[in-house]
């Protein structure tokens, strides 16, 4: 029989694998560290004599926790209108390219917004199976089905990830293409803005509860909007930063983050943007070395 201060070492060694798999599961920082915690309460209760891969052990634990939170989450959101991005991760845009390699190698904001559309199941044999190499006997397991259904499941997802293709520009051009929709937005220049965005482009802004969250599509709602916020937001600094491996901005006031802006860049253009303006979650971001 192990020690607990055995097992907690153990967990240790797993608990950023265990963090990566609760994260693209939910897409939610706070939610992501609260199953791993409790993956850990469950593994301090166990009796763990008989577990050969405790690797994979913790992460059928942290995947049934997170199953058991997304359907609660469903529940809560059926009724609800509101715009929902995930939670950003921001780090600092680097010139390494090593750095830069490894930080581009994130989930990005994007992605998990298509995965949040998701239902739970398919989300979990999607996420186990194709990002983490789960096998589907095991992932049937964990949703309650049979390997064939599991595999079903990641299907259907499949498809609809594929639908929304993923951004193609090295982290040089993306920068490019933001300064040049930045610099138009801050000249209230409208064509240079229809010019930068991809004529179908999808806005996406989550203020929170109670904020005023929207959804604009069309390069030319997209630029009207983004034109007035030239007037509205003129004390806002932006730093350019990495918001889950591509680049994108970071709003502060007052030393503050109030918005984080991720868009997805393709042929020289942003074809959807990602805003993130909830206050309650935006205060949990770490500045750090950021700023």
């Amino acid at each position: 029989m192990q020690t607990q201060e055995q097992l907690a070492d153990q967990f240790e060694e797993h608990r950023a694998h265990l963090r990566s798999v609760a994260y693209r599961m939910l897409g939610s920082v706070a939610e992501a560290d609260d199953a791993v915690q409790d993956a850990w309460l469950r593994l301090a209760r166990a009796d763990t004599d008989d577990v050969v891969n405790l690797r994979g052990w913790l992460t059928t634990v942290v995947s049934r926790i997170c199953l058991d939170m997304l359907r609660s989450r469903k529940s809560r959101r059926e009724d609800s209108l509101d715009v929902y991005v995930p939670d950003p991760v921001v780090t600092r845009l680097d010139a390494d390219p090593a750095t830069s390699a490894e930080q581009a190698d994130e989930v990005t904001l994007a992605m998990l917004v298509v995965l949040d559309a998701l239902n739970p199941r398919e989300r979990m044999a999607f996420v186990l199976h194709d990002m983490f190499g789960v096998p589907f006997d095991a992932i049937g397991e964990i949703v309650g089905s049979t390997p064939a259904t599991a595999t079903q499941l990641a299907s259907r997802a499949r498809r609809r990830v594929r639908a929304t293709p993923p951004p193609v520009a090295d982290l040089a051009t993306q920068r490019k293409v933001l300064d040049a929709f930045t610099s138009a937005a801050q000249r209230g220049d409208f064509e240079a803005l229809v010019e930068v965005l991809d004529p179908d482009v999808t806005l996406r802004a989550d203020a929170g509860p109670g904020g005023a969250s929207v959804v604009i599509r069309g390069a030319l709602k997209v630029a009207s909007q983004a034109a007035s916020f030239r007037a509205s937001d003129h004390e806002q600094l932006r730093l350019q930063v990495l918001v889950n491996g591509v680049v994108g901005l970071l709003g502060l006031k007052d030393g503050r983050p109030v918005s984080v802006f991720s868009p997805v860049y393709r042929d020289g253009r942003i074809v959807e943007i990602n805003i993130m303006a909830d206050p309650a979650r935006l205060a949990s971001i770490d500045l750090g070395d950021l700023v």
